[in-house]
């Protein structure tokens, strides 16, 4: 399946524009917390999980998981036959991929327009993990010379490619080594989501 390119700014504002009765939002209308990671008209993907356990057919996978942000949500299925191996794991993967891709766009439309998010799909076999699909999105950040230092260091040693490269790899790290911490944060951040939406409507 293969995912469209997002729209480009001036189009994103139209659409925002066109939304709101053509007049211009005004600060911060339309957004959740502070720092534009969530859109308050964005449909939540809480029950995503669920969503998928139940609508996805019987046989495809053991067990799934499913990760949510702003722009995707990722759909890893374990396969139920864990028998194969080597390049029979490869070509069990590539069956698996070609005889379920018809309802899986099918299953990815029908998620897209509940939850607003592209749908990528994943499976594993033994120790394999395969993305089929993912979508890699841009981020904007302004960095001082010595956050640029750190990253033209990487780049000079050969460790990343480009700043680009080097930005990504910077986060892959602190995800891997802060995993734990990040975990608490989001489960603070969903606690706090939980007790605004129980409190009086102003």
């Amino acid at each position: 399946m293969t995912q469209q390119d997002a729209p480009d700014e001036d189009e994103g504002r139209r659409r925002e524009s066109t939304r709101r009765g053509g007049r211009r939002a005004a600060p911060g209308e339309g957004r959740g917390r502070r720092g534009g990671w969530q859109v308050a008209d964005l449909p939540p993907a809480d029950d995503a999980g669920d969503w998928f356990r139940g609508r996805l057919p019987e046989g495809w996978f053991s067990d799934i998981e499913v990760r949510t942000d702003r722009e995707e949500i990722t759909v890893l299925g374990t396969l139920a036959d864990q028998t194969a191996a080597g390049a029979e794991t490869e070509g069990r993967i590539n069956r698996f991929r070609s005889e379920t891709k018809a309802e899986r766009i099918e299953i990815a439309l029908e998620a897209q327009a509940r939850y607003q998010r592209k749908v990528s799909w994943g499976v594993r076999l033994g120790v394999t993990e395969a993305l089929f699909t993912h979508v890699a999105a841009p981020v904007m950040t302004r960095l001082r010379q010595p956050e640029r230092q750190v990253l033209d260091t990487l780049v000079d040693a050969g460790v990343a490619r480009s700043r680009s490269d080097a930005l990504a790899w910077s986060v892959r790290l602190v995800g891997e080594h802060a995993e734990e911490w990040l975990g608490q944060l989001r489960d603070a951040m969903a606690e706090v989501d939980k007790l605004r939406a129980e409190g009086p409507a102003l």
